[in-house]
């Protein structure tokens, strides 16, 4: 079983900010793939889509109180963190670049943190999406994550998401042809 788990923040006033870029972009993902739809396991306190071998989620919390949840959902799936992967917002990689990376330190990413501190580990991959704009140094990353992309920054957003879907697909086959 491999686990994808989507970082943002619940409620739709963050919608559209850089801090649910992942959250949004596992939610896209599991549409344009016509996976099966999210539906909430209130026990988990997650959306979750499965398909297959492959479980999508999206935790419905706050931003810094994933790791919470995501221990819950290997827990309950049995998921080795050999086979998890965290989707999020990075504001140290410039807008329109991705990486996918494992064993990595936060880097000050609070979701990021406590979810390292959970899990007692941070020997899981994630898909780091960068945010970090023109904006960025006259701001505070904090206040920078909670606003909404203009109109600039979205088109740039439209334009990886072909990269990150592809990002997904790759690690999906990546994973199932090491076991």
């Amino acid at each position: 079983m491999l686990l994808i788990v989507g970082l943002g923040n619940k409620g739709n006033e963050f919608i559209n900010t850089p801090h649910n870029i992942g959250r949004e972009m596992i939610t896209l993902f599991v549409k344009n793939h016509q996976f099966n739809c999210f539906s909430l396991n209130k026990k988990l306190r997650a959306l979750i889509s499965k398909n297959g071998d492959v479980i999508f989620a999206l935790p419905q919390c706050f931003m810094n109180e994933s790791g919470e949840i995501v221990k819950k959902l290997v827990n309950y799936f049995g998921i080795s963190l050999q086979n998890l992967l965290i989707v999020h917002d990075d504001a140290d990689i410039k807008l329109g670049k991705i990486k996918i990376q494992k064993n990595r330190n936060a880097a000050g990413h609070k979701g990021v943190i406590s979810i390292i501190h959970y899990l007692r580990s941070k020997n899981f991959w994630r898909l780091r999406i960068g945010i970090r704009t023109e904006r960025l140094p006259s701001e505070k990353a904090k206040e920078l994550v909670l606003k909404k992309f203009n109109k600039e920054e979205n088109k740039i957003l439209a334009e990886i998401v072909p990269r990150i879907f592809k990002s997904l697909d790759e690690w999906v086959a990546k994973i199932e042809k090491s076991h």
